[in-house]
């Protein structure tokens, strides 16, 4: 399994044995379910991580379905975007430096974004929705930009369709051998989690709460993302 460079010049390393790669994905997959409780029971029914729900939700407030908002989704799906962009300019930026100090700094603004976000849901309890919409957009769009570069399979973070179908299609179901079945479960496991505690906390305690779960989630992340032996040599050769 190759992981690519941000500047996107070639690949770089598998994941090796001591990556903590694959852990600090799966905790940011917890971390997605959380955003999505946040966003779709606490923001008016409104996806801030899933844009493929989202970009639903934007057909059904367009044909007048009632309970959703169309500038709302629109906000969001253009955060999200911009997010993305930051991504791919951060990426860029730190081409030269190894994959770890890129991985960790996308993490830590995407932490600072859902702290940012938590600070206001405390400080404003009603009123802030627009706010938290693009504030946690945003970060999820960083998100996924730069996961999207990592490109580990079954470990997007944030969505689960092609994992599913992956753990059916290649199933002994299906007379396939059941690759990466465990990291497939536990992907959904984990989004599955983080969903229902997320769901608990904003039925329970309100958006604030949930919020700096995932800021913490999220920073304890980046703190985790460190150097792996460079047997691959991920490490870009400096000019």
């Amino acid at each position: 399994m190759n992981i690519p460079h941000p500047s996107g010049r070639g690949p770089g390393p598998g994941t090796v044995h001591g990556d903590p790669l694959p852990a600090v994905l799966t905790t940011l997959t917890v971390v997605t379910g959380l955003i999505d409780a946040i966003s779709y029971l606490g923001l008016g029914h409104v996806f801030t991580a899933n844009m493929t729900g989202n970009v639903v939700i934007i057909g059904f407030a367009t044909a007048g379905a009632p309970g959703f908002s169309l500038p709302a989704s629109l906000a969001s799906l253009c955060a999200f975007f911009g997010g993305a962009v930051a991504s791919g300019r951060l990426a860029l930026a730190l081409r030269q430096r190894p994959r770890h100090q890129w991985v960790r700094w996308a993490l830590s603004v995407e932490a600072v974004l859902l702290l940012a976000a938590s600070a206001v849901a405390f400080a404003v309890p009603s009123g802030a929705r627009y706010w938290l919409i693009v504030l946690t957009a945003v970060a999820m769009g960083m998100r996924n930009g730069t996961v999207r570069k990592l490109a580990v399979p079954d470990l997007t973070t944030t969505v689960l369709t092609l994992t599913v179908t992956g753990l059916a299609s290649d199933s002994s179901l299906a007379g396939g051998t059941n690759p990466r079945a465990v990291r497939r479960v536990a992907a959904v496991l984990a989004m599955l989690a983080g969903a229902v505690v997320g769901a608990w906390l904003v039925l329970r305690h309100g958006l604030g709460w949930p919020l700096l779960l995932s800021a913490v989630s999220v920073a304890a992340a980046a703190v985790a993302v460190q150097r792996t032996p460079d047997v691959h040599g991920y490490s870009r050769r400096r000019r």
